[in-house]
């Protein structure tokens, strides 16, 4: 494991000499989500809050900040959806890149600890940082007001004294922004807009405990030199007033490449991670090293074991975003014809799109392709490229006004899309949107960190590419292949390859470390069964599964679809020395002939071809008339007659029996699937008698046994 730890981190710098070579600036983040995998109470399976996530959250961010001394947790707000009254939590981990402290003697967040919140300690913080908070370019005046958190200071960057008049000023009293909802414009600190940084003292809940604990407001700070200057300031404070223990809470802070934030908030069944941006894949490596090591040992988890031992992902995702050290420098602004070139080259490699990407997929997923949207609006696209590609240096807010109509999913939501730009330059998205960030959301939480940084790497890799690229490339209008060739992990992994080959061509090849941990799909395969020299194995692949209902009517933080259909690849290989003949071979499901395609691969001839069915009956769901078809049964049938192999895949145990709770670890998991891929010999007379599908039922890549019923239904009938 060390050596292979060491090749790959040998790979990835190699990755970043290319990259800085290249003189195009790309930093990466991402957003990790991590679940409790042995807990099935609603927050770990469906729901966004609950009674155990924030403690998980206050564990994992002391263990981070013990690991960044002289940093501090913030407590901001998190995200707000249409029926949720206040804004979830928020906790925020702020520190200098350069390893120093924001000031000496920091007062820190308590967390889940007790601290007393006593008057005359508060009282005096108010009245020493006051006094801190006046000279040296700062100019303040502390008053009282009626509100709660009551205690406050509004102070400007400059020699005006500012006025505390509330009845000139009724922005002096507002409430503190933890105790509302988040503004329909989005928050926005309106004084501190106009240079008035209002600061407020007192005493507030800490948590899940509600005890009370010393607490500062912050403003919304302009800038990065502002805020860390009042960090000090408030640290000389504090200590004045003998107190070791605060709240920081109020505004999101301001950020720059000096200083690295990262936030831990609740969503359904996760709790999400949004990592600060790396400038290398180095850097990246090493924080999603220690991300991944701390949130282990407080005890969450990337995945989800299921009893039947098939691995799920966290049930989050793992998006990663692409930017700049600042919002100046994006590479897509710097090379403005880069978000164009890697829409198109998205389109052109649909791997980009299923092959890294959770369970739901499709037009009403997470994660739509811009050709997965509706026909005028794919259409109109194309135009706003050719647009695009005829503009000389367009503005960063053009560009943004120019695509972002077709970055939306089919309801017009432009959070759902595959590439997201509502922070790339979005002037209606106060305080974020504009911050030169494109985020990539078809991709499933990483297993590991290794496999994490290995798509960071291919990101970055593509967009320094893309940056160089000469050629404007046309859209291509796949058809009914997205959803059936490219639904066959076997064609997904093709693309992938010529996707490495073009990097490699640009000078920015992956290196086999990279490619190897980019290509692994262990968690895919279902079975396998050799006879006479052929080996057919059985891999789960992309369903694209139909929303129930109207997308608009569903906004929230998931969406109803109908989950019962599955999809198999089916494939025949050699499995000898010396690769055998595989004509005449034919496999069976049930008894109807399964059509097969063949094709070839580095190691050889394949037959292949994917097969539909009807996994469950769901209690709300399409076709009611259709019941579940498993197990669903395969033979393996050789040329010249004799003995063959029947296969029958259950989604569960063969005899029905219930489990023993839920799998401990992976090898657990592999015994569970193994056991559900039954293989017997059989004779020819227990063979069924073959018939062809109808041809409804079959298309270029896939039999779709639901069709087949529905065909016998009609011949019945008639």
């Amino acid at each position: 494991m060390e050596s292979d730890n060491n090749s790959f981190d040998a790979a990835i710098r190699a990755h970043d000499e290319a990259v800085a070579a290249s003189g195009i600036d790309v930093w990466i983040g991402a957003e990790p989500t991590f679940t409790n995998r042995h807990s099935e109470t609603p927050e770990w399976l469906s729901e966004a809050l609950g009674e155990s996530k924030q403690d998980y959250a206050c564990r994992i961010i002391r263990q981070l900040r013990d690991r960044h001394p002289g940093s501090i947790i913030l407590r901001t707000l998190g995200r707000q959806y249409a029926g949720e009254s206040q804004p979830r939590w928020s906790l925020g981990l702020y520190w200098r890149r350069d390893g120093r402290s924001l000031a000496d003697n920091l007062p820190t967040d308590p967390l889940s600890e007790a601290c007393a919140c006593e008057k005359q300690h508060i009282t005096a913080f108010w009245q020493s940082l006051a006094d801190q908070l006046n000279g040296n370019g700062l100019t303040a005046t502390a008053f009282q007001a009626d509100a709660e958190m009551g205690l406050r200071i509004l102070f400007t960057a400059d020699a005006q004294q500012p006025s505390v008049d509330p009845q000139a000023e009724p922005r002096l009293l507002r409430a503190p922004v933890q105790s509302q909802p988040i503004p329909p414009e989005g928050l926005e600190d309106e004084l501190a807009a106009d240079g008035l940084y209002l600061v407020a003292i007192g005493c507030a809940a800490s948590g899940p405990e509600n005890s009370l604990q010393p607490c500062i407001e912050l403003p919304g700070f302009a800038d990065v030199e502002l805020f860390t200057n009042f960090v000090q300031r408030v640290a000389i404070a504090a200590s004045a007033a003998g107190l070791s223990s605060l709240l920081w809470r109020g505004f999101p802070p301001p950020v720059d490449a000096n200083v690295a934030w990262m936030t831990l908030t609740p969503d359904p069944a996760v709790l999400e991670i949004n990592e600060a941006p790396a400038a290398s894949i180095s850097g990246f490596l090493d924080m999603s090293r220690e991300l991944f090591d701390v949130v282990q040992s407080c005890g969450l988890a990337p995945y989800r074991l299921n009893y039947n031992g098939d691995i799920s992902e966290s049930g989050g995702g793992g998006q990663f975003t692409l930017g700049g050290p600042d919002s100046e420098h994006s590479p897509f602004f710097v090379a403005p014809q880069l978000l164009s070139r890697l829409i198109v080259y998205q389109n052109h490699h649909p791997s980009l799109s299923y092959w890294f990407a959770p369970v739901y997929v499709g037009s009403h997923s997470q994660s739509p392709r811009t050709d997965e949207n509706v026909r005028e609006s794919f259409s109109e696209l194309q135009v706003a490229l050719q647009q695009l590609a005829a503009t000389t240096a367009p503005a960063p807010e053009f560009i943004w006004r120019s695509l972002s109509p077709f970055l939306v999913d089919t309801s017009g939501n432009a959070h759902r899309s595959e590439i997201n730009i509502e922070k790339l330059w979005n002037p209606y998205l106060p305080g974020r949107g504009c911050l030169g960030l494109v985020e990539f959301r078809a991709f499933r939480m990483a297993m590991d960190a290794e496999s994490a940084a290995a798509i960071a790497a291919m990101l970055r890799a593509l967009a320094v590419m893309l940056s160089r690229q000469e050629l404007q490339h046309d859209l291509i209008e796949w058809g009914s292949q997205l959803h059936d060739r490219f639904s066959l992990p076997f064609y997904l992994l093709q693309d992938l390859h010529t996707v490495f080959d073009d990097l490699q061509h640009a000078g920015l090849g992956l290196g086999e470390p990279i490619t190897r941990r980019l290509c692994a799909d262990n968690w895919r395969h279902v079975g396998d069964a050799e006879l006479a020299g052929c080996r057919l194995d059985v891999d789960l692949a992309i369903e694209f599964w139909p929303l129930l209902g109207d997308a608009a009517e569903q906004e929230g933080g998931s969406r109803l679809v109908d989950a019962s259909t599955r999809r198999l690849q089916l494939t025949l290989r050699s499995c000898g020395e010396h690769e055998a003949d595989l004509d005449g071979w034919r496999l069976l499901a049930g008894n109807y002939r399964v059509p097969l395609r063949c094709e070839r691969d580095e190691s050889g001839a394949v037959l292949i071809t994917g097969l539909r069915y009807r996994a469950f009956t769901p209690w709300v769901g399409l076709h009611p008339g259709l019941d579940a078809q498993t197990p669903i049964v395969l033979y393996l049938l050789p040329p010249a007659g004799g003995n063959g192999l029947r296969c029958t895949l259950h989604d569960w145990q063969p005899e029905g029996e219930p489990y023993d709770g839920l799998p401990e670890d992976l090898d657990e998991t592999r015994r569970r699937i193994a056991e559900r891929f039954v293989v017997e010999e059989i004779t020819p007379e227990q063979t069924p008698d073959a018939v062809n599908p109808p041809d409804e039922a079959v298309s270029d890549y896939c039999l779709d046994l639901r069709r087949i019923k529905g065909s016998e239904s009609r011949g019945q009938s008639t």
